[in-house]
């Protein structure tokens, strides 16, 4: 299904008080995964917009396993859950150096319409960039 993997080295203005990365920055590492993986499928947000869709997040699943800790490094694994319809949904894994699942997240895009901002079908080479990979 296409995961990517990418590895990220927290930085210490990420972190809270007790040198634990502050849960917010996670949904940052998820989004950067996020934009390699359109990328190496030959798409950006700066495409889809360009095709007049915009992709606002609809709903996020994260689930908490280990901290990350300053001087931790991560690999942040994104892949397709599905084929996308009105909705494209991503499932990601975080561990870290020690190969400790660190998260988990199943995260949920709604491909939107950039004048009416209402629900559309995705751009049609994204569909089926999005087929080949699952090959249906």
């Amino acid at each position: 299904m296409f995961p990517i993997t990418i590895n990220i080295t927290p930085r210490y203005s990420e972190t809270d008080q007790m040198g634990i990365i502050h849960h917010a920055n996670y949904l940052i590492y998820l989004e950067q995964a996020r934009l390699d993986w359109l990328s190496q499928l030959g798409f950006s947000y700066v495409k889809m917009e360009e095709a007049g869709v915009l992709l606002p997040v609809y709903n996020i699943d994260l689930k908490y396993k280990n901290p990350i800790k300053f001087g931790d490094e991560i690999s942040v694994k994104i892949s397709l859950k599905s084929i996308p319809t009105t909705r494209v949904i991503f499932d990601y894994e975080i561990v870290n150096q020690k190969n400790q699942v660190c998260a988990v997240c199943e995260l949920t895009l709604v491909f939107t319409d950039a004048q009416t901002f209402r629900p559309r079908k995705p751009i049609p080479e994204f569909l089926e960039a999005c087929k080949k990979l699952l090959n249906t």
